[in-house]
């Protein structure tokens, strides 16, 4: 048994040593919130009429740049949707929705906290987005992406999170408003008073907005499990846009 005891000791202390050195510094003791768990969202009333798809219902203060890519975008959601069939929005091709964007499709995530990181597993396409709080910077190795490369640090029980390195092909809402690969996401996420989870947005790009612009999020910790979820192709969609249409009671 003491043998056991001293290897447990060991590895623990081995475990610890191959942590980057900012892990052993920048997490420890710097929050006491805790944010693990599922969560699902949660909208208020008066946000239900446009909260599914936008921030806000009116739109965020394009540039021309951004407002000629809004034309032509042809969403499923907002003033301007269109059928399954017609649409351009990337993720009806499969691609990875981008960040914050993921936050608006309707399913759980669950949040992991690790030492040096947080983890949001989304169940939308089985996506992982990785927030690392162990001190480093961004990476200038990497090539744009699609949901960006996050790094956070703690603020009391706040977590506050920078994501840049961002490619451009991905749309800020579901309605289609566009950004560049200049885009900014600043996040700070705390679990309020009420219990919810809320994430304050600043959306920040030069060549897409005249100047940063706010949103914010909420979700309610749920006793759910993350499901397998995995986008194959447009006729998923399609077929689902007909089950609807043609649904009766």
């Amino acid at each position: 048994m003491a043998m056991r005891s001293l290897t447990a000791a060991i590895a623990a202390m081995v475990t610890l040593v191959a942590l980057p050195a900012g892990a052993q510094t920048a997490d420890a003791g710097a929050h006491g919130a805790d944010l693990s768990g599922v969560w699902t969202g949660h909208r208020s009333p008066e946000t239900r009429s446009f909260g599914g798809w936008a921030f806000h219902e009116e739109l965020p203060p394009m540039t021309d740049w951004a407002m000629q890519r809004y034309e032509t975008a042809k969403p499923t959601f907002g003033p301007t949707s269109v059928s399954v069939a017609d649409t351009n929005d990337p993720v009806y091709a499969c691609f990875p929705p981008g960040t914050p964007r993921i936050y608006f499709h309707p399913f759980p995530m669950e949040i992991i906290q690790l030492p040096g990181r947080v983890m949001m597993v989304f169940e939308y396409d089985h996506l992982i987005r990785q927030i690392y709080t162990d001190g480093r910077g961004h990476r200038d190795d990497l090539a744009p992406g699609w949901m960006g490369d996050s790094i956070g640090h703690w603020e009391g029980e706040t977590l506050v999170v920078e994501t840049t390195n961002f490619n451009d092909k991905t749309w800020v809402d579901r309605r289609g408003v566009p950004h560049s690969e200049e885009l900014r996401v600043l996040e700070r996420i705390h679990v309020n008073d009420e219990g919810l989870l809320q994430i304050d947005i600043t959306v920040e790009d030069p060549v897409a907005f005249t100047e940063p612009w706010t949103g914010q999020r909420f979700y309610e910790r749920v006793d759910w499990t993350v499901e397998e979820f995995v986008c194959m192709d447009n006729v998923t969609f399609l077929d689902f846009e007909q089950d609807i249409l043609q649904f009766e009671e």
